[in-house]
């Protein structure tokens, strides 16, 4: 009997692009970014899936989220020739042509510390919630700690929920982008309005609480809940 091979989904990097882009402008940059855009980076080798989100709250409005086989996926010679001879489409829609806000960050996975078959496997979640943080270098080492060991495991619990990963970017555009992002992957954004989030949001845990909480720095529109419009 042959074994069926399943596509791998997920690797150890992403790329998140955001943007806010003139109401105007938004038809055109929707039917752009799913009909040309998306395909186009899908046939570059190590982009392994590919959705696009919209924020119900906090922003940029518009989320791009690509999963990459390894960040270094981005620096290829293929990506970017891409970059370097846009299309005529993307000349006059991409974001950093019309967006009003645009961030662009290239991230490499540090938690979990592997790529599980389930998560390798697993489709583009249908909401997301996105944190973009950083502390101040000396406090680095405690915060991954603390944010592993105190604060994940008590998402687990909350209907709905699917999945965390944490990731430290390997490029940020602009550069006082925070250095760290957490994915949250949900079943509908409506997960994060829930009772059981904020008692976890709320909950008190020793180093995180009392030592790290103050120091924590978000980016501007952090934590933003997104809902995945494409495909």
């Amino acid at each position: 009997m042959k074994r069926t091979l399943m596509a791998t989904k997920k690797g150890r990097g992403l790329l998140m692009v955001y943007v806010d882009v003139p109401a105007p402008l938004e038809d055109e940059f929707n039917r752009w970014y799913n009909e040309e855009h998306i395909p186009e980076r899908l046939a570059i080798p190590g982009v392994l899936n590919a959705a696009r989100y919209v924020a119900v709250r906090g922003g940029p409005q518009y989320l791009a989220c690509y999963e990459l086989e390894e960040p270094e996926a981005y620096f290829s010679a293929v990506w970017q020739q891409r970059l370097a001879h846009p299309t005529p489409w993307t000349q006059r829609m991409s974001p950093e042509k019309i967006g009003t806000r645009f961030v662009r960050n290239v991230y490499r996975l540090i938690t979990p510390e592997t790529v599980s078959a389930e998560i390798a496997q697993a489709e583009m979640a249908p909401a997301l919630l996105v944190g973009r943080m950083e502390v101040p270098p000396a406090l680095d080492a405690a915060f991954n700690t603390a944010y592993n060991t105190e604060r994940l495991p008590l998402y687990r619990s909350i209907p709905g929920y699917i999945r965390a990963r944490r990731f430290v970017a390997v490029r940020r555009e602009p550069a006082d982008e925070p250095q760290y992002m957490t994915v949250h992957e949900c079943q509908r954004p409506a997960v994060a309005d829930s009772p059981a989030w904020e008692a976890v949001r709320q909950a008190h845990t020793p180093v995180w609480s009392e030592r790290l909480q103050p120091h924590i720095r978000f980016a501007q529109g952090s934590p933003g809940v997104y809902r995945r419009m494409f495909p």
